[in-house]
This record gives structure tokens, sequence and C-alpha cells, in this order.
């Protein structure tokens, strides 16, 4: 497609919904990859492939084993792996973290294949958070790193070449300089970071220089990108990253919220990827639109939400969409030992527990049905929606009873029971987004029960869901669905993630 039919094309943001934050994008060819954050969740870094910039296919994950990534029971949420960058260079995909957790530290990992398997770490001592790779045409290797500092290293032992040193840092005064990408562009080395912090007063700034460590000249129309101050329904937009296409075109992935109801206004998806075309003006970038408004002929509007995803537990292994707390243990799940059924066998025996047996996955609209076939004939377990240990809410089964709980902070009450009939039975949570505004207004509310065959819905339990929010809870990260197994032995027959529109 020409840069001009691009840049006409209506495309609904993000492209990449659900909590997938601080996104590193990279083109080879006609291909573009992407990596976005993981922190608590294993396995980490997950891997996208697009042809368009628009429509995004998780192949894998980047740390996909324990010894690529430890997480201890004490690494707290929002806590683990922080904002990769993804490269490609000298035949090789290069990719660069930080895992914040107890021994964790900055690593690189490479691979042939974006979609795995990727190489066992290699450790760059010295370097901070949100560490960014760049080679230059003599084959140095410069990182940049959150402060803004930089330093030359070996990519391949992560051996320093030199004592870090302080880069351009943003507006004088501005929080957080975070996010660094540098760029060869032209005849300038482009310094793209993140300023203001994560919240609503994220920005993107833009600086350029002749040589990799500067001088740094900042654009005089910094930042190139905000929302803050704005009634837009992005916020938060930041931790951007460019790509040029094949035809000449340039684009900017970051990341941003979609906050609802009333003040000071809730994000319970976490932060999200968009995109946003990018044109080039005196020498700068200029960052257009979030969300264009007008289609080009032939180009389908991409929806906000993703399809209906069902998984009946038929396959050889797990999809990579799924994610558990901290690690996987081989001993605690299963696709075999009931085939054509997911096992779980419990660790924790709850969701405060941070070791609990959960499998789960993102929630990636704002309004959905989720629902699951379990069998608790052997043990007790349920589906649960998670933001953290002191913020979730699920519905359980034990023995004959089902129970809501809703765990808010150090409250964690049963908030409707249900006797029911031994053996399986369908699980169902209900979100249902709201568009009123009103100051006190809630972002979403929440419908737990139980469903028959007829798909007659049996609420028992409606749950306000400001509590299951950043701005209530804290943290960098967004609600996850997920089966989870209390005591004993649950089988799940399938999990159904259902878009209401």
């Amino acid at each position: 497609m020409s840069a001009a039919g691009w840049l006409d094309c209506a495309f609904a943001n993000p492209v990449i919904p659900g909590m997938h934050p601080d996104p590193s994008v990279c083109r080879v060819g006609e291909d573009y990859y992407l990596a976005c954050s993981s922190f608590e969740y294993f396995p980490g870094v997950p891997i996208f492939h697009s042809r368009d910039l628009v429509h995004w296919e998780q192949i894998g994950n980047a740390l996909d084993r324990p010894s690529q990534l430890c997480l201890p029971a004490d690494t707290p949420s929002s806590g683990g792996v922080y904002a990769p960058t993804l490269r490609h260079h000298d035949g090789r995909f290069w990719l660069i973290t930080t895992n914040v957790a107890p021994g964790g530290g900055t690593m690189i990992f490479t691979a042939t294949d974006a979609a795995g398997p990727w190489s066992e770490p290699i450790h760059v001592p010295g370097v901070g958070i949100d560490p960014d790779l760049v080679w230059d045409d003599d084959g140095n290797c410069w990182c940049t790193f959150a402060g803004i500092h930089q330093v030359r290293i070996d990519p391949h032992t992560g051996k320093p070449l030199e004592q870090p040193r302080r880069l351009w840092s943003g507006a004088p005064g501005a929080q957080a300089p975070e996010a660094p990408h540098l760029y060869r562009i032209g005849d300038h080395w482009y310094l793209l970071i993140a300023e203001g912090g994560t919240e609503r007063g994220h920005a993107v700034s833009i600086a350029r220089a002749p040589a990799p460590d500067g001088p740094f000249e900042p654009c005089p129309a910094n930042p190139i990108l905000t929302h803050r101050g704005t009634n837009r329904p992005i916020q938060n937009t930041g931790h951007g990253d460019l790509v040029q296409a094949p035809d000449g075109s340039w684009w900017m992935v970051l990341l941003g919220v979609r906050p609802r109801g009333g003040t000071p206004g809730w994000h319970v998806l976490g932060r999200e990827t968009f995109l946003a075309p990018v044109a080039w003006a005196d020498g700068w970038p200029v960052v257009g639109d979030l969300a264009p408004a007008m289609a080009a002929p032939g180009w389908p509007p991409h929806p906000v939400t993703s399809p209906s995803t069902r998984d009946d537990f038929d396959a050889e292994r797990l999809h990579p969409r799924w994610v558990s707390l901290r690690s996987r243990p081989d001993d605690c799940w299963s696709l075999t030992d009931r085939p054509g059924w997911l096992t779980l066998h419990a660790r924790g025996g709850s969701l405060d527990d941070p070791d609990v047996t959960f499998v789960g996955r993102r929630q990636q609209h704002l309004s959905c049905r989720i629902r699951v076939l379990i069998d608790p004939t052997h043990g007790s377990g349920g589906l649960a929606v998670r933001l953290d240990e002191q913020h979730h809410y699920e519905i359980e089964v034990d023995g004959e009873e089902v129970r809501v709980m809703a765990r808010t902070g150090p409250v964690r009450p049963t908030v409707g029971t249900r006797s029911v009939a031994a053996g399986p039975i369908r699980l169902r949570i209900d979100v249902t987004g709201l568009d009123g505004w009103h100051p006190r207004a809630e972002p979403d509310r929440l419908y737990l029960g139980i469903e028959d065959g007829r798909g007659e819905f049996d609420v028992l339990a409606e749950l306000d869901g400001r509590y299951l929010s950043t701005e209530v809870a804290g943290g960098f990260t967004g609600r996850v669905f997920g089966m989870y197994a209390a005591a004993g032995t649950v089988h799940f027959d399938w999990f159904d993630d259902e878009p209401v529109v």
C-alpha cells in the first residue's frame, strides 16, 4: 500500500488491545515484529507479527523457559519484565530487556526466527531499565537506557566497553525521562524518549545529533506527542518506537490507555499498543492522529476489539497468549492427563497467593463475556479476573457449592453463593463497559454467575469494576481472565472469550 493509502485508511486504535505496553517494533523486509512488557507473567515478552502494522498475530513469547526468566515467588505484582527493545541486525533478532525481580537484571537474547526459540540470556551489568540497542557503521553497539544514560557494549558478551554517560534527558525538570530509542535517519542520529511519568502527563520527545553520543539538539516542537490536558479518549500516551515502511512512510507504535467512568477516569485493560502515522517537517518527525477517520477504498476499518477466542484445549501445547503467575511448573498443569481438557493441580490456595496455579489471558474487550466448563470433582477452582494479589474477583466451585469472592485491598468477602449438583458446570463472567458520565460513575460492571445448557445466566454477584483498575490498585498492569486450581485437581473442557458490542 502506498504511503498516501496508508495515511488515508481507517484503522481503529488500539491495534493490539489489552495489556500490551511498552511496544518495540522492527521491520525485516515486508514483515514487522513487535515485543511488549510482561511484568510478573510467565512466559515473558510476547512477540507479534504483522504485514501492515494494523493486524497483529502473537507468534510466541521470547522468554518461555525458566532458564531465561526467573520470577521468584517474592516478585511483586507489576515487577518482573520491563520494556524490551526488539531489533534486527546482521541476520539476527536482538532483544534486550530488564527483569526487575530479585536476582534479575538487564539481559540480551537473540534468535534467527522471531517466533523462537530464543537464546539463553546474556547479562549486561550496569545497565538500567528501558534498554535500547543500535549499531553504527563502524560496528559499535550503543546501549541507551532510562535516565537517560548510554554506554557502548559488546552485545555478544554483555560487557560494557566504557563508563555510562548522561545524554539529553528531555525537558528541564520533566519527571521520569525513560524509554530511549536511538536511530540513524539520514544525516542525523535521533534520540526518542518518553517523559512526564506513565500517567496522564506521559509524553514523547525527541532530539538529534551528528553522532550517536551527541551532542543532542532538542526538537523545538517537543513534546511531539502527548494527550495530557485534553479530553481525548486515549490518554497516557508515550513510550514510542519508530519504524519505516517499505514504501518510505514512517509510523510510531506507542502505549496508551482508555480511561472510562467518572473522575479521575479508570483504565482497566492496562496500557495498550497504539499506532500513529508520522510525517517529517524541517528534519523533525510530526506525529499524526491515533485514530484516522477516512477509509481508503478496499481497506476495511480495523475493529477496536479482536474476534471471539475459544480454546478447546485439543492442541499439543498451549497457545502463546496463555500466561501464568511467575512460573508454570510442568507438574501443575497438563493437556494430556485428560485429553481435550486443561488439567490444573493446585499449589497456592487462592488468588491471594503469589504461586497459585493459574492459566489466563489478557482482557482485550471493554465489554465481553468469559465462559468456562469446569469439572471440580477432585478439587476446587474456578474462573477469575485478576489485577494483582489484592485486587481480583472470582467464581469458585467447591464440592456442590458455587461462591463468588471479591478481593479489594485487605477485604475479601464472599458476595454470593449457590448450591449446585456435583459434576461439570459452566462458570461465566460478563463485563459491561459503561458509556455514561457522572463524577463518581464506575468504568464498568462485572457480573459473575453460572450458565445452564441453554445459555441462561444465573447472576450471583454484580460488582463495581473500578476496584480492578490501575487508578485504584496502582502498578503497571491490566486485567487478566484465568482459570485456577485452589485445591486438588480441576479440569477445564474449554474457555471462551467473546466481545460484546
